[in-house]
């Protein structure tokens, strides 16, 4: 059963996420203030933390920066606000995902159902040891969500880190930008695969020397990407 920490003042919005998350047969725990989710998620290690950004106490922004000093928990981030400087610090402190109020359930249990699948992923990863994966310069550790590039330590977002992971970890497997889309974002319709070309092409311009020339991520000409099997 995966233990989730939802850390918002909301009262109603707890009692209707944590009726969904149960649904998912998942063990709710809860905070009302940004100091005490801080505690819960040091103190319970959850599996997953629903984390809103206007907080009493501390807000979530401090909360998210805090965690991510030693804990590599996913955070899926809540705001009432729409701003996109308010989205892009959300991500840029740690956060895996974002959504915005008023959200619908659909969206939310789709964003768990992906934060899970990517999670199981990673776990049968590091079980299966393959915790750390190396490519010639590139190394990857999965556990501690590192990547170098020869000596230098490379700075990718949650959704690049797990592309590079999931594609990192079946060198050769083409995927579809369809297949991408549900199992990094949990979007499992159509209209959304432009997400996924721009993701990919920053995360290239971070890792590759030559954009037009890639050696690692490559594209799979008529189905999606794929990274390189002969590495």
């Amino acid at each position: 059963m995966s233990k989730v920490l939802i850390i918002e003042d909301d009262k109603e919005i707890i009692n209707l996420l944590e009726i969904h998350l149960k649904d998912l047969s998942c063990d709710v725990i809860k905070a009302t203030d940004g100091g005490a989710g801080l505690e819960l998620a040091k103190s319970e290690n959850p599996d997953l933390i629903i984390l809103d950004i206007s907080l009493p106490v501390m807000d979530g922004i401090e909360v998210c920066q805090k965690i991510r000093m030693n804990q590599t928990t996913p955070i899926i981030m809540l705001t009432a606000k729409s701003e996109e400087i308010d989205r892009v610090l959300g991500l840029e402190v740690g956060a895996d995902d974002y959504i915005t109020k008023p959200f619908s359930i659909r969206e939310f249990i789709a964003r768990v159902k992906a934060i899970f699948r990517r999670t199981k992923l990673i776990r049968e990863s590091i079980d299966g040891g393959t915790a750390k994966l190396s490519f010639e310069n590139l190394s990857i550790d999965i556990e501690k969500r590192k990547v170098e590039l020869g000596s230098d330590r490379i700075e990718l977002s949650p959704k690049e880190f797990e592309l590079l992971t999931l594609m990192a970890s079946h060198p050769g497997k083409s995927y579809t930008r369809g297949n991408l889309l549900k199992l990094i974002w949990g979007y499992d319709f159509e209209g959304y695969e432009h997400t996924v070309n721009s993701h990919i092409n920053r995360l290239r311009a971070k890792i590759e020397s030559d954009m037009a020339n890639p050696k690692f991520i490559l594209t799979t000409w008529g189905v999606g990407y794929k990274f390189n099997e002969e590495l």
